[in-house]
């Protein structure tokens, strides 16, 4: 920090008393030079963290990942599998582990069923509820219902690393052992389930996937 002293007064008004007061003066502080524009800080708004997910394909519906109809063909083979199909109706997506209904689909129901096992596993695809909650809260779903159902199935396919497989090449063995750990009715390479449950046969399922294909694409084309 920088002081000045005042001048004093030339030396022909010098006398003991100029001289007395002038080290009486008080010193006066210089002002800060202002900082040059360049050094000033400034505050900018933080950046919120941007979602990514991987969107191919046409879209249908709304989410962050497009609904192809291959895309929607996979959905339905998951369906097929894990029993919620239903032969295509929307009931599937009301469906409690082990048959059961439930009817509000505002939020995941939560509720557990005892059956051969004991599961709150809810919903088309069969969401345990922590599963639900973390896609949920990642995509920022708001509600249990079909589309945003579909969209946290998508995003499961999309963690799993098997969403770029399949838009490339389709229903593969390798892309449904990629799931086999999400959903336990998938077959693994070895043919059967990650969890040691019932699976159905990867023969069996890519036949249905590809009905289900050829039907999307002649109501598309349509």
């Amino acid at each position: 920090m920088c002081f000045r002293f005042l001048l004093p007064p030339p030396h022909h008004q010098r006398g003991p008393l100029a001289l007395v007061l002038l080290l009486l003066l008080p010193m006066v502080q210089r002002p800060l030079a202002p900082l040059p524009p360049a050094a000033r800080a400034v505050a900018m708004p933080t950046a919120q963290p941007a979602l990514a997910v991987a969107v191919t394909g046409g879209r249908t519906g709304s989410g962050p990942y497009g609904v192809t109809p291959e895309r929607r063909a996979l959905l339905n083979t998951i369906r097929f599998a894990e029993g919620t199909w239903i032969g295509g109706s929307q009931e599937g997506y009301r469906v409690l582990y082990g048959g059961d209904r439930f009817n509000d689909l505002s939020r995941h129901p939560d509720i557990v069923v005892r059956r051969r096992y004991a599961s709150a596993a809810a919903g088309a695809y069969q969401f345990l509820p922590a599963t639900w909650g973390q896609a949920a809260e990642e995509l920022q779903l708001r509600d249990f219902q079909p589309a945003s159902q579909d969209q946290a199935a998508l995003h499961l396919v999309q963690e799993r690393g098997a969403l770029q497989s399949f838009d490339r090449q389709g229903l593969t063995a390798e892309v449904l052992a990629r799931l086999a750990p999400e959903w336990a009715s998938l077959p693994t390479l070895e043919g059967v389930s990650h969890y040691g449950q019932p699976v159905k046969h990867r023969s069996e399922l890519q036949r249905f996937y590809q009905r289900e294909l050829e039907r999307l694409r002649r109501l598309a084309s349509a």
